[in-house]
């Protein structure tokens, strides 16, 4: 197979069969062939003796996999059914976030993104929006908790890069961690399971704290997981903690709201305080996988939402007065720095959240 990019025109055939692509990818998931492609090179005449399938027909199930860059086929001779296949890696794992029970774009097909769909040209146009009674940003008291709970589905990633690196981040016999625009606290409890010296509140608007309270509790973290509420659009960070974490979300806001929220963490922060940044930073794979919101977001003005490369934070980090900073790696990469009052104190003098 020729392992090179789609071509456009190849990519665009594949665009306009997405919705039968999906459908083959969902059947070799339920059926086994993908657990087979991973086991080992197998032909089309054992996989289909393995699994109960008709040979005849496997093969061009394969080829729709094939075409999708998602399996490899060696031939060998004339007759398709002694062709040997094998899947690329990670491509079970793939199918699984993806199509499986719980994956993430079934939740995001919960949301209206059908008002947009076909009308693209108003919507660009700027005469068809989302509306806010459907999608609001931020999120009103009646859609903040399905929207921090699709948040959290996605949050598998970053509690990995988090714990790896937590001897680091929260060594000290005591830490105190502000997550801010932490959602509903799942990943404060999930660093605070495997981090005995941390305490977590969450920063978020009011309406969370009931959220946070039931992950608090789920979690038995009552005594270690506390909220504290407000916005950070209108008002100061709290102070006293040795830290604050800003996963997912600076890139929901223009560039000139992040660089003021970081001010504030600055000023909130004592000398030699910890900030940490978790994002999915831009790449051609994490774009891909933001396709639904980018679609979606089209609709909606109020929500910036754009994914940026690490450079740009470790830019705006050092602008607002943060030294030594480290890009730790993971599964998304995890930018730490320290709060340098002495470095900071020309940017962040100006009292712009009236502390």
């Amino acid at each position: 197979m020729n392992a090179g990019p789609l071509t456009p025109r190849a990519l665009m055939s594949l665009l306009a069969n997405g919705a039968k692509a999906m459908d083959v990818v969902e059947a070799a998931l339920e059926l086994g062939v993908l657990d087979a492609l991973e086991s080992a090179e197998l032909t089309v005449a054992e996989m289909g003796a393995r699994l109960g399938l008709v040979p005849g027909r496997l093969y061009k199930a394969l080829d729709c996999l094939e075409s999708l860059g998602l399996v490899r086929g060696r031939s060998a001779g004339d007759d398709p059914l002694l062709t040997r296949y094998a899947g690329v890696p990670g491509l079970k794992e793939a199918a699984l976030a993806v199509a499986g029970p719980g994956a993430l774009e079934r939740d995001r097909d919960r949301y209206p993104w059908r008002v947009l769909h076909g009308r693209l040209p108003e919507v660009l146009r700027g005469t068809l929006s989302i509306p806010a009674s459907d999608f609001g940003w931020p999120p009103d008291e009646t859609q903040l908790a399905g929207f921090e709970r699709s948040m959290a589905a996605g949050l598998g990633p970053f509690v990995e890069t988090f714990r790896s690196h937590a001897p680091r981040l929260f060594g000290a016999s005591s830490f105190r961690l502000l997550d801010v625009g932490g959602g509903d606290g799942t990943l404060a409890a999930a660093l605070l399971a495997s981090s005995p010296g941390l305490r977590a509140d969450v920063f978020n608007l009011p309406a969370a704290e009931p959220l946070v309270h039931r992950t608090a509790r789920d979690s038995g973290q009552e005594d270690r997981l506390g909220f504290v509420g407000g916005d950070f659009l209108t008002g100061p960070l709290p102070r006293g903690y040795d830290g604050m974490s800003l996963v997912r979300v600076l890139h929901d806001w223009p560039v000139s709201t992040a660089r003021t929220l970081l001010e504030k963490a600055h000023r909130a922060l004592e000398p030699g305080g910890l900030i940490m940044i978790s994002e999915e930073f831009r790449t051609p794979e994490r774009l891909a996988g933001q396709f639904f919101w980018s679609y979606f977001l089209i609709g909606v003005d109020a929500c910036h939402s754009r994914l940026y490369d690490v450079d740009h934070y470790t830019r705006l980090l050092s602008e607002t007065g943060f030294a030594e900073i480290t890009v730790l790696p993971g599964p998304v990469e995890l930018i730490l720095a320290v709060c340098d009052k002495e470095t900071g104190a020309a940017t962040n003098d100006r009292g712009m959240d009236g502390e």
